[in-house]
Formats: structure tokens, sequence, C-alpha cells
């Protein structure tokens, strides 16, 4: 008798080992799937080429009315309280949720890896973030098929993925769209197609013929193959009720129904002040709500005799209870139906890989690509570029820029103190002064050839403009001029070169450019400043200088004719011809005179306002025309020749001054501002990009480049695909393993 027991002890405990033995090589074969099922899954929604439609794994698709019991269920499997809650529709997308079993996990948390917010082991913000992701959704729209995917790791999950939809409805509400419904039905139609499993969700204080889930699942599995029938809130019908309705007879399907109360009992659920449950200490090993759910269903069904048969007559009763055996059934018929689909997903995955593989030889002779590589390559280019535009912007480009600034500023003070001044006529305005006062303070430059060598007047003029001058700033004027040169070039090398697809880098670029700018500003007008101070006191010319100025100053008066003579030319077109023009110029003329008045001018010549301005202004560009041409005649003449006369000839001397604080200037501006620019950008750029951009950012600066977008994703796809090979292939030897060993 001893001896039996024995026997009978150890072949139970062998039974246990190979029980246990086989429950974790279908763990091991469930974990392997949705590894591959996640890989799939990332290669059809990373924006690639085309999706895998061809692909197809198993998935558990959890389907049922509002106030089903639905969430419930979920919640109970995971062991927390996490999914959407509220009075209105809150589930609005489907929510994707991957269960993987973390036996060394120091927590359970929850992922999304979409958003990339990284661990959440607060479950409460897993059901916040899960509610506003939903919620973004207008109500307009009320749901939509852009799934949300969850992971949640922890050491009392099974290795599971469980879709959970919206509830169906029977009536959409007042504020909800009319088409509500149908939109819900074809939205979980999508889902509980072949080859999914179907979760339907049915109360039972509701008769099935109602259920709306075990219509839908009727419907899309015909033969009830594919589709598990969960009852729950058992404990809201007799005990005899519930065997009656899980014995599947009335409604049968091939893998018949599961009853639960799924209820977590008063005593354990204490709520914060969000209302969320808190998780459960002391309800079991696992310390969750799953096992608090367990342990108040296993008390139910204790107190009911007729339940407590079922459970011990399990087989022969086929009645299933508990939220533990409905975990147990779902791993079971994933891990079947996901190795029934090993092969055909295996052919599949081939054959999409094939393609891939021949597409990327062809369009890219099998040529791989990083991110980084195309950054490093990206910014060697544009140093490239940045080394020639160097060499071609120096000291001499500088000071052509900066003396043609300063020419302008010489022909401004030219026309302030010289050119705008009386000739013949005097001007209305100033018909209250006698001729005296005029003469003193308004003396035409036709009088300065003929004037005394000591006349105080003409040299107090120029004087006035080389103080002016000297002390207009030339320092910062000359610092901006050319930091703005800087800064447009390096906005120009950007748009045209390797980087003008990428409008982050264009702001480092311009961001890292201005930094070195702005640090060198203050300190080279500065500089500039002080090396100019001496002209601001004395100026002294050679006659090479002065020579040199002086065909200068003929040809800058030349082009100033020829723009006046050019605006007058284009005044006459807008008028409507010379004959119209030279019309209103003797009008305004007599009027300055006081021989017409200009009230008659519309009225009597028919001129309008318009016209007697554009008459002003062609009087104008005439008379300075002819003043330059009078200007240009004295540089030429014997009096100009020498330095010795520069009160007659200012527009010389004044050329004179801008070249040397042109030469002076540009001296500091390419050591204190140039030569630091051009050491410093292509290093600051490396620190920046080089080593300063993080892998998510240099992915995303390679994919604003839609060609290298497409040769990335292309190689994506090629290594993700030969990964899932990999690894379905090595699943199918393993199954092949695993029915080889004796049973």
């Amino acid at each position: 008798m001893a001896a039996a027991a024995a026997t009978a002890t150890l072949s139970d405990d062998d039974a246990e080992e190979r029980v246990a033995a086989t429950n974790a090589q279908m763990m091991l074969l469930t974990r392997k799937m949705i590894e591959i099922r996640n890989i799939l899954q990332e290669i059809s929604t990373s924006g690639g080429s085309r999706s895998l439609t061809r692909v197809q794994l198993p998935s558990i698709v959890v389907i049922g009315s509002q106030s089903s019991g639905k969430s419930s269920v979920l919640e109970a499997i995971v062991g927390h309280e996490f999914l959407p809650k509220g009075n209105n529709m809150v589930t609005r997308r489907p929510i994707e949720l991957t269960l993987i079993n973390a036996p060394d996990a120091a927590a359970e948390y929850g992922e999304f890896p979409a958003l990339k917010l990284g661990k959440i082991t607060d479950f409460a913000q897993i059901q916040r973030t899960l509610t506003d992701l939903n919620l973004a959704i207008p109500d307009s729209e009320a749901v939509s098929d852009d799934p949300i995917r969850l992971n949640i790791y922890s050491p009392h999950v099974p290795d599971l993925t469980l879709i959970d939809l919206p509830g169906y409805i029977q009536i959409a509400a007042a504020d909800q769209p009319e088409t509500l419904k149908s939109k819900i039905t074809s939205l979980c139609d999508k889902y509980i197609a072949a080859p999914n499993i179907i979760v339907a969700i049915s109360a039972a204080d509701v008769d099935l013929a109602n259920s709306t889930a075990l219509r839908a699942a009727k419907r899309m599995d015909p033969r009830g193959e594919r589709t598990i029938g969960v009852i729950t809130k058992l404990d809201l019908i007799e005990p005899s009720r519930a065997i009656e309705l899980l014995q599947n007879r009335n409604y049968p399907l091939q893998m018949g129904y599961v009853g639960v109360v799924s209820k977590v009992p008063s005593s354990f659920a204490s709520r914060s002040s969000s209302g969320i449950l808190s998780r459960f200490s002391g309800a079991g090993d696992s310390g969750d709500i799953g096992s608090a759910i367990a342990k108040n269903e296993e008390m139910y069904f204790g107190r009911h005799p007729v339940l407590t048969k079922a459970l011990e007559d399990a087989d022969q009763q086929q009645v299933s209870l508990g939220v533990i055996n409905l975990r147990n059934k779902l791993m079971h018929i994933l891990e079947r139906t996901m190795a029934k689909n090993l092969q055909p997903a295996c052919d599949a995955i081939h054959q999409e890989l094939e393609e891939t593989a021949y597409q990327f030889k062809v369009e890219y002779n099998d040529r791989p690509i990083t991110a980084e590589s195309y950054l490093a390559q990206s910014l060697d280019s544009f140093k490239l570029s940045f080394k020639e535009f160097a060499g071609k912007f120096g000291r001499e480009q500088v000071r052509a820029m900066l003396k043609s600034e300063l020419d302008q500023r010489v022909l401004d003070l030219l026309a302030q103190r010289y050119w705008n001044k009386l000739d013949e006529e005097p001007d209305l305005s100033l018909a209250t002064l006698d001729d005296t006062t005029i003469k003193s303070i308004l003396r035409p430059v036709s009088e300065l050839p003929n004037a005394p060598s000591d006349d105080v007047y003409w040299h107090r003029q120029l004087d006035a403009c080389v103080s002016n001058l000297t002390k207009s700033g030339v320092g910062r004027t000359s610092t901006t001029l050319v930091s703005n040169a800087l800064s447009g070039e390096m906005e120009h090398l950007v748009n045209s070169g390797a980087f003008k697809t990428h409008p982050y880098v264009k702001t480092i670029v311009q961001d890292a450019t201005m930094e070195i700018l702005n640090s060198r500003f203050y300190s080279t007008a500065d500089q500039v400043e002080n090396c100019i101070k001496p002209y601001k006191y004395e100026v002294e010319v050679e006659d090479r200088e002065w020579s040199k100025s002086r065909e200068h100053a003929f040809a800058l008066l030349k082009e100033e004719v020829r723009q006046c003579e050019a605006a007058y030319y284009k005044l006459q077109r807008s008028v409507g011809g010379a004959k119209k023009l030279s019309q209103v110029e003797k009008f305004v003329e007599k009027s300055c005179k006081g021989l017409v008045r200009m009230e008659d001018a519309n009225e009597i010549y028919g001129f309008s306002q318009a016209l007697i301005d554009k008459g002003r202004e062609g009087l104008f560009l005439t008379k300075r025309a002819d003043i330059l041409r009078l200007r240009m005649q004295a540089l030429k003449s014997k009096q100009c020749k020498s330095k010795d006369s520069k009160y007659y000839c200012p527009e010389i001397f004044l050329d004179v001054v801008a070249d040397k604080l042109t030469q002076t200037a540009v001296l500091f501006l390419n050591v204190e501002l140039l030569s630091d620019f051009y050491y410093h950008l292509p290093r600051e750029l490396d620190a920046r990009l080089g080593h300063g951009l993080g892998v998510e950012k240099m992915e995303s600066f390679a994919k604003e480049n839609s060609k290298v977008r497409r040769h990335l994703e292309l190689q994506e796809r090629k290594q993700k695909l030969e990964l899932a090979t990999e690894k379905i292939e090595s699943v199918i030897a393993m199954q092949k393993t695993r029915r080889l060993q004796p049973a």
C-alpha cells in the first residue's frame, strides 16, 4: 500500500511538472509571437511605403455593450483600474493592450510606445492619459479607428494581446452624431474579422438573445470558431440560471463561455480623491486588484453549492468560472490560434522580405545609410561651402561694402550742406526774410568756385561735413554692416545647400551665427571707434590719395546724374510724356514766383494734386542734375587738381576722409570679427550638431529630407522584416521540437 501511494505521489508530481513545463513553453511561444506582432505593427505604422496586409497574426478583441462589465473584466485580468471612466462615452478609440509577463520587474509599469513618455508606474496616470487621448476625438466624430497602443509589464499578468473597443450603443444621445451606432459597428467589425479571437462580453442580467456582442460575433464568425463568450455580473442572477447560461447549449460557441463576477469587494476598494482604485495589498501573493476579485469570486462561488459543484466537475459539466480561469483560457486560445497561423504568417513575412530586399537593391544598390552618417555628410558639405565663402568674403569685400555705405553718407552730406541751396530763385517759404539774411544762411554752390580762399562760410561747411562723417558712429555702422552681411550669407548657404530641407538645423546655424557675432559686436565696434578717433581732429592728405579720390568722386557724381536722368524719364512716362511734364513744371515754377495761384491748378489748368507733386519732383531732379554736372566740371578743373583746394572741392576731400575711415575700420573688422567668426562657427556647429544632437533628433533631422526618409524607412523595413523572419523561424523550430518530445 505504501509503495502504491508513493508511486501515485510521484505520478502526480510528474504530471504537475509536465503541466508547468507545458505552460512555460506556451508562455514562451506567446511572448515570441507577441514580439513578432509588435515588430510587424511597427512596420505597418512607421509611415513606410505600404502596410503588411498579407501578414496576419491573431489578437484577442474584446467587445460588448456599454455597462456590460467589459472594462471590469479587462481590469481584473491586468490587476489595476486603468481604463477611462466617465458619464458620457469615454472610450472613443481602440486600445491595443499588450500584457508582458515580467517576473523580474521591480515594479509594475505601463508604456505608450507612440508617445515616448517612458515607464509610468502610476496606473492613475495611465488612466488619465488614456482618457485624454480618447477625449481628443471631438464629439462631432465620437469615434476613431486610430488605435492607442499601451504595453503593461508586470509579474502578475500573462503574455496576452487584448484590444478594447468602444461599447455598442442602441441609440445615440442628443449630443452625439446620429451615425454613431453604425460607426461603432463598423469599427468593431473591422477588428473582429479573422483571424482575431472575439471575446463577447454579455451581462448575466440581460437575455443573451439581446446581446449585441453575441450578435456581432455571430455575424463575423457564423460557426462560432473564434468566439469565446464571457458572462459578467453572475451575482445578479440565480446560481442555477448561471449554470444554465454557461453550459453552452442555447447559443453554442466552440470555445464556450466563462462566467465572472469581476467585482472588487467593498472591504478592499479604497478610492482616492480622483476616484481611482488604489492597489490592493493583502489579497494573495500578487497583491493586486485581480487577486482581490479572484478571492471575492472564490468566496461567492463557495456560498452556492451548485456553483461549487460546477467548479469541481468543470470538465463534465463544461462550465468555466472566474477571472483566473478566463485568463488561462485566453492564454491557451491565443497560443493555439497563433500556433495555427505560424506557417502562413512565416510565408507571408518571407514574401514581404523578398519584395522589400529586391526594392532596396534596385533603388539603393544595397547601400546602407544612417541618420548619423547623413548628418555628418550634410555638415561636411555645409562646412565646405562655408570655407569657399570665407575665401571669397575677406578684407577687400568688406572694404568695398563699407566704402559704398560711407559714399552714400558723403552724398547725403553734400546734398544737405551744398546742393540743396538756393540758386537763382528764392523759395516762397523764405519770403519773410530779406535778401541779405537769405544769402548769409543759404549760399548757392555755384558761388563756390569764385569764393575767396579765406571765405569762412565754405570753411565751416566742409568742417561740419567732416565732423558729421567721422562722428556718425562708423564703428557701430561698420560692425553692423559686416554682421548683417555674414548672417545673410549664412542664411543663403543654409537655404541653398545640404541643410535647405531642415528647418531645425537652419535654426541651429542661425543661432550659432548670431551668438558668435553678438559676442564680438561691442568690442569690435569700440576698437574701430578708438582707431578712427584721430580723424575727428585732423585729416592729412597725400597727393596720391587726393588723385585717387578725385577720380572716385567724379564717378560718384556721374552715377548720381545717371540716376537723376533715369528717374526723370520714368516720371515722364508716368504722366503721359515729356510735354505734359514740362507743362506741369512751368506751372509750378510760375506758382513759386507768384505769377499764378496754386488754387487754380485743377479748376483752370486741369492739374491734379498728384500731378503737381510729380511736377515738383521733376523740377527737383532737373535742378539736382544741373548742380551735379556743374560740380563734375569743377572736379575736372585745374582748381581741384591740388589737395590744397579742399574747400573748393569738398567732394574730393570727403571721399579721402571716407577712404581713410574705411581702411582703418577694415583692419580691425578683419581681425576682431571676420577671422574670429570663420574660426569659431565650424567648431560651434560640430559641438551642436555633431555631438549635441540626440539620436531621436538625428532621426528626425534625416527624415526631413524626403529622399533620405524613404531610404531610411525602406532600410528599416527590411531590417525589421529580417528580425521578424528570424524570430518566427525560431518559434516554428521550437514548435517542432516540442511536438517531437515524448508526452
